[in-house]
């Protein structure tokens, strides 16, 4: 993998690059960076640039022995570790085939695509004591053919206790071997790890990056990348799920929710709760996220901070008409409610029942004008 094939990040490319142009190469770098946000990816495109046998000022080559290996993720040099959902007598290794495929096919690979890809249902996913035995043992030779031994460790939060069986090889590695961890939560790896290692801090993507590369690599138009961009919050992995699902046409659905409960329409509400509750479950989640980043976008023109509003023409004009007639504390109320009722659904809650409730809360706020204790509603 090369760094071109990644969207955005350019400012951590170029870090990458000096580190190793300027022989500043830590054995031990955690890359943190949200879901979506190109990390793994980042962490395998470094390893193939350390390795790669003439490299360019910005990238590897792409064309060398070592970098073709790269490409098909079988480096003998290159190593990988990741959370599993199996028995205590399983370890990475025997999984590497669906790894492969998984990290070829999405290299903005997430835990839930990676459960798809072994079959685990809701098993729990960790990093056993095994594998880190495994992570030891494979750590403990020479390079066989790069100059470096390199080992990804894709989300170091699931290493549990077993974890500082590691810190030795961490602290006192092999020459010339790099241990990248790919986390999202600094919080939940364990302090005895984060300590001994270089952080290479990874933002989300922009709105536009992904909404460029939706039009460029998948065929969607601007309107459609830009209603799954702006759906997203900065996730690619987020991204490439929504184009799974059925429609992505949410604006109009939600505009006309709200304008079904500002009007108190009882029979049209309770048409609308019909047909919402046979969207499907990750439609509803995505139709509900729609509706909670729509209605922080109101809250932002209420504010006076249109500027920092990310909303096609017709979207945005729905949105300082909905501003005018919402002020901040209704919004945040039904920000409440979706934010709720988005749990909910992940929980598998019932959606007929769910998106009544929340249709008889918003006619609340927008119609009879009640805002719960807590939220200083002031009459526009």
């Amino acid at each position: 993998m090369q760094f071109r094939e990644i969207t955005g990040q350019h400012a951590v490319k170029q870090r990458l690059v000096s580190s190793v142009t300027e022989n500043r190469v830590s054995h031990a770098q955690l890359f943190l960076g949200p879901e979506g946000s190109g990390s793994l990816a980042l962490a395998v495109a470094y390893a193939q640039f350390l390795s790669c046998e003439d490299k360019q000022p910005d990238d590897s080559c792409g064309v060398c022995a070592s970098c073709r290996k790269y490409q098909k993720l079988m480096h003998p040099d290159l190593h990988f570790s990741y959370p599993t959902f199996g028995t205590p007598k399983e370890s990475a290794i025997d999984f590497i085939e669906q790894w492969r495929t998984a990290l070829s096919e999405n290299p903005y690979l997430n835990l839930d695509t990676w459960r798809g890809y072994l079959d685990s249902g809701n098993k729990q996913a960790n990093i056993n004591i095994l594998e880190c035995h495994q992570i030891i043992k494979k750590l403990s030779f020479k390079p066989f053919e790069s100059v470096y031994k390199v080992l990804i460790l894709w989300l170091p939060e699931y290493l549990d206790k077993q974890g500082n069986a590691l810190l030795k090889i961490i602290e006192e590695p092999q020459p010339n071997t790099l241990f990248l961890l790919v986390a999202q939560n600094q919080d939940q790896i364990l302090n005895t790890i984060l300590s001994r290692t270089q952080l290479v801090k990874i933002p989300p993507l922009g709105f536009d990056e992904i909404q460029e590369y939706l039009v460029a690599n998948h065929n969607q138009t601007e309107t459609a990348a830009a209603e799954i961009a702006y759906l997203s919050n900065g996730s690619m992995a987020e991204a490439l799920s929504m184009l799974q699902q059925d429609s992505k046409g949410y604006h109009n659905l939600f505009v006309q929710w709200l304008r079904l409960c500002f009007g108190n329409k009882g029979l049209e509400v309770l048409s609308f709760v019909d047909s919402s509750s046979k969207m499907g479950r990750e439609n509803q989640k995505n139709f509900l996220r729609y509706g909670i980043n729509f209605i922080r976008e109101c809250c932002l023109i209420s504010a006076g901070a249109e500027a920092m509003v990310h909303l096609p023409a017709q979207e945005l004009d729905t949105a300082r008409k909905m501003a005018a007639v919402m002020n901040i504390a209704q919004s945040e109320t039904i920000i409440d409610e979706l934010e709720k009722a988005h749990y909910h659904i992940e929980r598998n809650a019932n959606p007929k029942i769910l998106f009544l409730d929340v249709s008889l809360q918003i006619i609340k706020v927008l119609n009879l004008k009640i805002v719960p204790p807590g939220n200083h509603y002031i009459p526009n």
